[in-house]
């Protein structure tokens, strides 16, 4: 296309380019967020520009030019610089389509409509929803725009107009309106518009009140006995799973919880044990002795048999072992216990130290004349 005006066609171009924007748009959540972040960074101007450039001096003259300033051509123009960053093209793009809508409010609507949001995002541009309510027709969510799904969920497009108003429960809530009560709780409130879900007992997989007799089924790791309490449930009680054989490892003990178990490692010097510490040990390890009840340390260098017998070695007691040594005077070599040899520089030095003393010896000691 030729365009003698080349600013003309930009314009032109630029115009084309958002009408086929809003023509092919799709409401998303992002709009809504883009909207709502240009209502905020609105406000935030707003308040930048309270009282700008004034501060001390006379006071009603800044007054009178304050009056002047605070609802000027001027003060929007900063406001509207200051609302999207160049590379928010939504951001943009949206200022740039609305500006007129913008104008119109800070000149002749804001007094009456002060609520920016609801009058630009939902009621002008129709972007959002009021909160409690989804869609392009702004229809509340299950249990009301004040109460979108009874207050024990999320609304799905809550306050844009997006989603399909299906509720999304907390963990103890199911239903279309968040309502019923999901397994493991039991209804301790209910009536068409609201409810108290809480927790069964531990030891039940559903219930019908608070304590381990209200269970209608037991959770695995109790079993089911009847209750002559509650006639519509079976009381439920914790399996010991320690009480029997032990589903530990060696070197491990049975700890008994509520529906389970744990496997806790003994004591270093025990083989098998009922609980922690030393004297809990059903058996000793290798290197420990029961005595009084108690696993205590052997000490092999003091048995009558002896455990190093090796020529020239010696035994040193450790914790729960021992271990062979070298006596003193002596070294290892090749496995073998051998006298050690007397360093060079300590030969020579009892050398000399030797010729020293035989020297002193020939030599008469100084006596007083």
């Amino acid at each position: 296309m030729y365009c003698p005006n080349t600013n003309l066609c930009c314009l032109v171009l630029f115009g084309f380019l958002v009408s086929h924007h809003l023509s092919t748009a799709t409401y998303d959540k992002s709009t809504c967020s883009t909207c709502k972040n240009i209502v905020n960074n609105f406000l935030k101007g707003i308040e930048d520009t309270t009282r700008k450039n004034f501060g001390g001096g006379n006071t009603d003259w800044e007054e009178r030019r304050l009056s002047k300033y605070e609802f000027s051509e001027t003060r929007l123009v900063e406001i509207i610089e200051s609302l999207c960053q160049n590379s928010e093209f939504e951001c943009n793009l949206m200022v740039e389509t609305n500006e007129e809508y913008i104008e119109n409010w800070w000149f002749n609507m804001q007094k009456k409509n002060p609520n920016l949001f609801l009058w630009f995002c939902v009621d002008t541009i129709k972007v959002c929803c009021p909160a409690g309510s989804y869609g392009p027709d702004c229809i509340g969510c299950p249990g009301g725009a004040d109460r979108p799904c009874n207050e024990h969920g999320s609304c799905d497009g809550d306050g844009t107009r997006t989603g399909d108003g299906s509720c999304s429960c907390t963990k103890e809530y199911e239903g279309a309106e968040c309502l019923d009560c999901t397994e493991g709780y039991y209804s301790e409130f209910q009536n068409e518009t609201h409810s108290i879900c809480t927790a069964c007992h531990p030891g039940c997989k559903t219930c019908i009140g608070p304590s381990n007799s209200h269970c209608t089924i037991c959770a695995s790791g109790w079993v089911e006995e009847d209750s002559d309490t509650v006639p519509d449930g079976v009381v439920c009680l914790d399996v010991d799973e320690c009480a029997e054989n032990s589903p530990c490892e060696q070197h491990q003990y049975c700890s008994n919880t509520e529906g389970s178990y744990l496997c806790k490692v003994c004591n270093d010097v025990c083989d098998s044990c009922t609980s922690e510490g030393a004297d809990k040990c059903i058996n000793c390890t290798t290197g420990y002795t029961m005595e009084e009840a108690t696993c205590v340390d052997i000490n092999e260098c003091s048995l009558t048999v002896m455990v190093c017998t090796q020529e020239n070695e010696a035994c040193i007691n450790t914790e729960g072992s021992y271990k062979c040594v070298c006596a003193e005077g002596y070294e290892d070599r090749d496995g073998l216990c051998v006298e050690g040899k007397v360093p060079e520089d300590v030969e020579h030095s009892e050398g000399r130290q030797t010729m020293e003393d035989e020297t002193a010896t020939d030599v008469n000691p100084h006596e007083d004349l």
